[in-house]
């Protein structure tokens, strides 16, 4: 399994202990560059295909909610990035 099998894998597993930082570290490999907007607002940016995706950093605990994860998978599979 490559570098970015395994991040991928575990995703669609839809773990209950899914981080922003795993999130963080996908999407950068994924070809995403990290926004920030107002307040724990974050967006996904691909420069190349001009691909955005708003999600709210998780605080104080750094774990991604069930919705949040199913909604960057799909927003993933809409964008082909991820089978």
């Amino acid at each position: 399994m490559s570098k970015l099998q395994k991040p991928i894998a575990r995703l669609l597993a839809k773990p209950m202990d899914y981080t922003w930082d795993e999130l963080l570290l996908l999407m950068i490999a994924l070809g995403f560059e990290l926004r920030t907007t107002g307040g724990s607002g974050r967006k996904f940016f691909d420069p190349e295909t001009k691909a955005l995706f708003f999600l709210h950093e998780p605080h104080p605990a750094k774990i991604l909610k069930a919705y949040q994860i199913r909604a960057v998978i799909h927003f993933l599979r809409k964008e082909r990035r991820i089978p």
